[in-house]
Order: C-alpha cells, then sequence, then structure tokens
C-alpha cells in the first residue's frame, strides 16, 4: 500500500458527550478543543450539535472564538441537520464555518424516519447545501445508517450520491452508525463508492459495538478513505467510537500513513478528557491505560536492559510517557535493579537479594509494591535488620470482637528459647506488648522498654495503600530508640518495629558477655 495522508476529525466533544453519563461544561469543552488543535494538531473537530441547548451554543461559540484567534477556524465542525435551514442559522451564529450536514444513508431512514420518498429528501438536502454556501458555510454530508444502506438498499446510496456528487459538498462521510461491520464489508463497500465516485473525498465513522471500530477504520483507509473519525479514550453512544490512539499508532506502525498528530501528546489529552467525563481508562487500554508501559516479570527487565528484547515501536516515550517496572512477587532481581538504579539508590548484591525477598513476600499479599514505596522498603530492610536475630517472633494470633477486648496469643524464640504467652489490651497492638511485656517479666526478668511514641505514615506518591510504615520511639531507661516496620497491615507492622527494637537491645547484650 502506497505512503498516504489521512485527515483525523475528533468528535469527542460531539458523539463523544454522547456517551451515558457524560455532559461537559463550556469551559470543558473549550479546554479540550485547546489541546486538540493547538497541542495534539487534529485535523478537525466536531464540537457539538445544532439546536441541542443554550450551553451548547455557549461552548461552541466560544470554541469558534478561540479557533479564529489562532486561525484554524475552518477546523472547526457543527453536526447540522435538514430542517429548513434552522441547523445552519444557530451554526452562523455562533460563530462556526463549517457544518456536518445529517443526511439519511439508507432508505430505510428515509422512508420510516422521515416519511420521505428519496427524491423530496435529495430536494430537502440540495436546498440546505446551497443556504448554507450562500452563507459562507462548507458543508459536509454525513450518510447516516450507510452500512445498512449499503446492505440493503445500495441503489438508494448511488441515487442520493449521484445526485449530490456535483452540489458543492466538500467531504461526504460515511458512518457505520449502529456499529454491525466487518473489514472485508468496509473494503467491499468502500471499493464501490471509489469506482464510481473516484476523486470523491469519503471520510469513515466507525461505532465500535462489535469490537471491530478501529480494524474497520483501517479497512477504510486501505480501501481509499482518506479521512476518520475518532475519538479520545473511545467514548461515544454505546460501546463508543474508534479511539484516537490506537486508531494512529497503528496508521503510522502498520499502514505507515502520514498523519498531522503529535504523539506525545496523547497520554496528555487522555487524561484531560477522562477527568473531565468521569469516565475511567482501562489499565490496559493501548496506548493510555495506566499498565501498558509496565513490565512485571522479571525476565522481561532482564531482556530490556540487554537490548530491549522485550520492545516493540510502543516506546512510551513517543507518547510523553515513560516505562516502569512493577515490583511484585513476579519481580525477579532485574526488576529491582532497574528501579533503583531510576531512583539512584546502589545496593550491594546481598541487600539486593534481601530486598528482593521482602518485595517477593508482598507481592505474595497480592499487594501492588510502587516505585514511591520502594525507599522505604529499602530502609525497612537494611536498618536495624541483622541475619542473626537473636529475637523471633515464631507465631502469634490476634484478635478482635465486638464488645469484647482484643487479644493476642503469641509464641516468641529468644536465643534459641521459646516462649508463649497471652494478653487482653485497648487495642491488638496493645494486647501484643503486653503478651511481650509479660514473657520479658515472667521468663526472663527484664524490664521491657516503655512505648513513647507512635507514628503511622503511607509512603508518599504511591497509587495504592499496600504499603504502611509505623515508627516507633521507645524509651529504653532514659535511651530513646526509634525502629520503622513497613506491612501492608498496620498491626503488622508495628510488631516488624517492635522485634527491630528488642533485637538491638537483645544484640548489646550479647556484645557485652
Amino acid at each position: 500500500m502506497e505512503t498516504k495522508f489521512v485527515e483525523i476529525l475528533d468528535s469527542t466533544l460531539r458523539d463523544g458527550e454522547q456517551t451515558n453519563g457524560v455532559s461537559f461544561l463550556p469551559h470543558e469543552k473549550l479546554m479540550i478543543a485547546r489541546m486538540l488543535l493547538h497541542d495534539l494538531n487534529v485535523d478537525r473537530i466536531e464540537v457539538g450539535s445544532a439546536r441541542v441547548s443554550d450551553g451548547e451554543k455557549d461552548g461552541v461559540r466560544m470554541i469558534c472564538r478561540y479557533a479564529q484567534q489562532i486561525g484554524c477556524l475552518e477546523r472547526v465542525e457543527v453536526l447540522g441537520f435538514v430542517d429548513g435551514n434552522k441547523s445552519i442559522d444557530w451554526i452562523a451564529d455562533c460563530g462556526c464555518k463549517v457544518i456536518n450536514l445529517l443526511a439519511k444513508g439508507s432508505l430505510k431512514h428515509c422512508q420510516q424516519q422521515l416519511g420521505k420518498t428519496p427524491e423530496e429528501h435529495i430536494s430537502d438536502i440540495r436546498q440546505s447545501v446551497a443556504y448554507a454556501r450562500q452563507q459562507g458555510i462548507t458543508v459536509n454530508l454525513y450518510l447516516e445508517d450507510w452500512s445498512n444502506g449499503m446492505k440493503d438498499s445500495p441503489e438508494y446510496v448511488y441515487q442520493l450520491m449521484d445526485e449530490l456528487v456535483d452540489s458543492g459538498i466538500r467531504r461526504f462521510m460515511l458512518p457505520d452508525t449502529l456499529g454491525i461491520m466487518n473489514p472485508l464489508q468496509v473494503i467491499d463497500y468502500f471499493r464501490k463508492m471509489l469506482k464510481r465516485y473516484p476523486d470523491t473525498h469519503f471520510d469513515f465513522h466507525a461505532h465500535n459495538d462489535y469490537d471491530l471500530a478501529v480494524s474497520n477504520s483501517l479497512a477504510a483507509v486501505y480501501s481509499g478513505a482518506r479521512g476518520l473519525h475518532v475519538t479520545v479514550n473511545g467514548l461515544g453512544e454505546r460501546c463508543g467510537n474508534a479511539p484516537l490512539s490506537s486508531v494512529q499508532v497503528i496508521l503510522k506502525d502498520q499502514f505507515h500513513a502520514f498523519t498531522s498528530i503529535v504523539e506525545d501528546k496523547l497520554n496528555a489529552i487522555s487524561r484531560m478528557v477522562e477527568s473531565y467525563s468521569g469516565i475511567a481508562v482501562a489499565p490496559n487500554q493501548p496506548i493510555i491505560g495506566d499498565n501498558v508501559f509496565t513490565q512485571v516479570a522479571g525476565i522481561h527487565a532482564d531482556g530490556d536492559k540487554k537490548d530491549r528484547l522485550y520492545q516493540n515501536d510502543l516506546v512510551p516515550e513517543r507518547f510523553g510517557r515513560k516505562r516502569e517496572y512493577a515490583l511484585g512477587k513476579t519481580s525477579g532481581k532485574a526488576n529491582i535493579a532497574k528501579n533503583l538504579e531510576e531512583l539512584g539508590l546502589e545496593l550491594t548484591p546481598e541487600q539486593q537479594r534481601r530486598v528482593t525477598e521482602r518485595i517477593t513476600e508482598l507481592g505474595d499479599k497480592k499487594e501492588l509494591v510502587t516505585q514511591e514505596d520502594l525507599p522505604y522498603i529499602v530502609s525497612d530492610v537494611l536498618k536495624h535488620d541483622t541475619p542473626d536475630d537473636k529475637v523471633k517472633l515464631v507465631s502469634y494470633v490476634v484478635s478482635t470482637a465486638y464488645g469484647l477486648k482484643p487479644g493476642a496469643n503469641i509464641k516468641v524464640e529468644i536465643n534459641g528459647q521459646q516462649y508463649e504467652a497471652s494478653a487482653t489490651g485497648d487495642g491488638q497492638y496493645d494486647a501484643f506488648v503486653k503478651s511481650l511485656r509479660f514473657i520479658y517479666k515472667k521468663y526472663l526478668d527484664r524490664t521491657f522498654p516503655i512505648l513513647a511514641n507512635y507514628a503511622v505514615t503511607i509512603p508518599p506518591g504511591g497509587r495504592t495503600d499496600a504499603l504502611v510504615q509505623t515508627v516507633i520511639t521507645w524509651d529504653d531507661n532514659g535511651r530513646l530508640l526509634r525502629t520503622r516496620g513497613l506491612d501492608a497491615d498496620q498491626t503488622e507492622a508495628a510488631i516488624k518495629a517492635t522485634f527491630k527494637m528488642l533485637n538491638i537491645i537483645e544484640n548489646e547484650i550479647n556484645n557485652k558477655l
């Protein structure tokens, strides 16, 4: 296939707003339009429907005023109807210069929805086109339900085109209104259209009911379509439209086609529309999803380090993003090394091994560990953590019940000897500490440090509450000791901090002997 330029029309502000529950405020429409036109450099934007509401009119006016200021008013388009020129007057009053006139592309729609003959409908369209041109407005024509028209009444489609192809319409826009087509049908129907009307500019407007909007869009380009209609994040009625990001990358990478799109702005426009629409992007949505540039398996990170063995042309930097290496039970040392390198942290092989074990332990609890958590994990593992702990937790059970004090049953090992105890307290951790105090007093005849301060924090910047950091300050006969524990569970984090403190004291006692 020869290299070609494909015109992109973004309909987020018109068709995308027909998503269930989505309604953009006028200023939100302006912000999205600004980014689409100025930053992303979309060729054309469809920004609303004529005669919908006063709010719609305010939004269209604001966008047209902005577009005129930056010299691209001809790139702003509004959907209008064959309604005795009312839509055209509405659009002209907004300052817009392009109407996307909605006509009926199937005999069934023409007869049953309009109650008109093909000849009557064609006459009405011609009158609207002539009036719009008198007002200095460019006309593009939608053939609504064109896909069913080609399937059930192709003679009607050809009759419509024969009468209108030389009427001054700039673009004929062919929608799969109900999302019924597959790529083979798109190729068949487009080739028939272009064989009869070889010099005509055809756009294709896909819907995603069968999850084929992107495939059908590419089939249309393959068959000679000059323009494609898309929406940001695939917003649209029912199952949505063809997503801008997916269409763009496949056009460029698979078809070697040219577009005007600035790719490194795709993620930014996606986040803006996600925020304004309230419709979340799926984490695995290609190009724009949170997870698509995150490697989880350690072998992938190792391959990337050696020679980009697990990367393709969809590199994150191309879209204003960066590759991440997830931390979890399948991470392996390569993932962790990548994350440590990005943070500027250098560890010995032994330290890295222990950090890897800790992350694997957290991953077994099905907790998400982020790069922002990593410095806290390193601190937790390396500070006060020695391979030959003298005080070890063998097992424990903490419980709480309505109307009863929390309780704890624990078994600990101190210098090779195991001890058991149980107690109740004001909370689960308090009960746990009281059990420890009992062991130290009864079996070791030693005092237990007093808890001086207790602070709980969540490491900042993470996208998850997987980890809790507990920092405890102890008073050991006037000497302050501060230890920390990190875990997905607050009580367990506090227990880890407690045992670090006990090992500091126990190692000091053993070193004096």
